[in-house]
């Protein structure tokens, strides 16, 4: 959730005196296999890169937020979408999905490379016979092998459309960008890729910037932990984060635009200790009249077991982020975030971008158990079995070292199934032992 400065060295992995991974085909630029060093120190290691997707990479050298469109399934207003994030500088990437790997890269009949990462630069819309037709601007990096079908460079559609438009949007030269027709574009490309960035990242002042929110949160087996929607006994305890939407995209209506992202903190490091990511997801709840303009509001389960969500991520999915685009009316919204199931750990990062300005609040709540006093216990009340189990493992001296302790405290929470817990780990019963070990033999007695 914030810009972090990598320093390394100059020193490349190399094999048989060639770079191992990232390299220029010249052979004499090394600033891509730098920034690749960069990259896999701040992620653990080389091999953590492996696997991920374009918007990983967009996000985390730009600090912006993906969302990602199936085009079989493109929302009607998409041509709009992609015109306010082109007027706002988003960078857009597009491509075709591959069927197997004989697929990739392999040019279809109208000159289109399957399993290839294209860019988005633009769109229009042009009068064509009478017709109003929405065009769209795509560019192949290779700066070769373009699209051949309508309104290519050289297609006769240009002919039918006037002077001043065909001066302005028609390019001849082959260098990898062509126009489409946006109904073919939907047709021709599986999906498509937006990169919305922060004011940081943005340099041109003339262009159109998002207000940006930025929550950073925890969940803890325990206490903040608490599942989806599908565990109505602890959804209530997962944080909650309060949005203010204040400002319609257009005066007079009610509608606001905004961007919710979520995102799982340094999981690729943790794959070296045998952890992914977690299935995560979010939820918008409408805050009840009773708690409108107050502040520090943490939402009881009551409210959950009786209002539905107003608007919630599309699905809960193990990526390391999940993002929707929403509309919702001017008003007070709670975005509760949560993996799919409870009692999983994790860091996460929340983000809002709005069109108009919205303000935001954390909603801390101070949940601890309700413990009864503690008893004093003599000889007599201390239970039989656990005693017998004591001397079995303490043995004649009657002290237990640290693998004793954790056999002890295992045995007792397994008992115990109401418990969400993996047990007692060495860490912890080593953390026991030296809050009470005053002779410092390592045992207690």
């Amino acid at each position: 959730g914030e810009w972090v400065d990598v320093v390394i060295d100059d020193r490349l992995p190399v094999k048989d005196g060639k770079l191992l991974f990232v390299h220029s085909a010249e052979g004499t630029e090394f600033w891509s296999a730098l920034v690749e060093k960069a990259y896999a120190k701040l992620n653990g290691c080389y091999e953590a890169l492996s696997g991920g997707s374009t918007s990983e990479g967009f996000e985390d050298f730009t600090g912006g937020v993906t969302e990602m469109y199936d085009l079989q399934k493109a929302p009607s207003d998409l041509h709009s979408i992609i015109r306010r994030a082109v007027e706002r500088g988003s960078l857009l990437g597009c491509s075709i999905d591959i069927t197997s790997t004989t697929d990739m890269e392999a040019v279809t009949f109208k000159k289109l490379v399957k399993g290839h990462a294209y860019s988005v630069t633009g769109v229009d819309e042009v009068v064509y016979r009478g017709t109003p037709t929405k065009l769209i601007r795509v560019r192949n990096p290779w700066g070769e092998v373009e699209w051949t079908g309508s309104w290519s460079d050289n297609s006769r559609e240009w002919d039918s459309v006037d002077s001043s438009t065909r001066s302005r949007l028609q390019n001849r030269s082959e260098d990898g960008e062509f126009w489409m027709a946006f109904n073919e574009f939907l047709r021709e490309f599986s999906r498509l890729e937006i990169c919305n960035l922060t004011a940081d990242a943005l340099q041109n002042t003339q262009i159109k910037k998002w207000s940006t929110s930025l929550f950073q949160g925890e969940w803890r087996r325990g206490s903040t932990a608490g599942g989806c929607r599908n565990y109505p006994a602890s959804f209530w305890l997962n944080p909650q984060f309060k949005i203010n939407l204040q400002n319609p995209d257009t005066p007079g209506k009610r509608d606001c635009s905004f961007l919710v992202a979520l995102m799982q903190k340094d999981r690729r490091k943790k794959r070296r200790e045998g952890e992914d990511m977690e299935t995560i997801g979010f939820a918008l709840y409408e805050v009840p009249n009773e708690f409108l303009g107050q502040t520090g509001v943490h939402l009881k389960k009551d409210f959950f077991l009786t209002h539905g969500s107003s608007a919630r991520s599309e699905q809960f999915i193990n990526l390391r982020e999940v993002s929707s685009r929403l509309k919702l009316p001017v008003g007070e919204y709670i975005v509760v975030p949560s993996t799919f199931e409870p009692h999983k750990d994790g860091d996460f990062v929340l983000r809002v971008f709005s069109e108009k300005p919205a303000s935001s609040e954390v909603l801390d709540d101070n949940i601890a158990a309700n413990l009864p006093p503690e008893e004093k216990l003599d000889e007599s009340q201390i239970d039989a079995a656990f005693k017998n189990l004591f001397r079995q493992l303490a043995g004649a001296d009657m002290e237990i070292s640290l693998k004793e302790l954790q056999t002890i405290l295992n045995r007792i929470i397994g008992k115990h199934k109401d418990l969400k817990t993996d047990g007692f780990s060495k860490e912890s019963c080593r953390s026991m032992i030296n809050l009470m070990d005053t002779d410092g033999s390592g045992k207690l007695g």
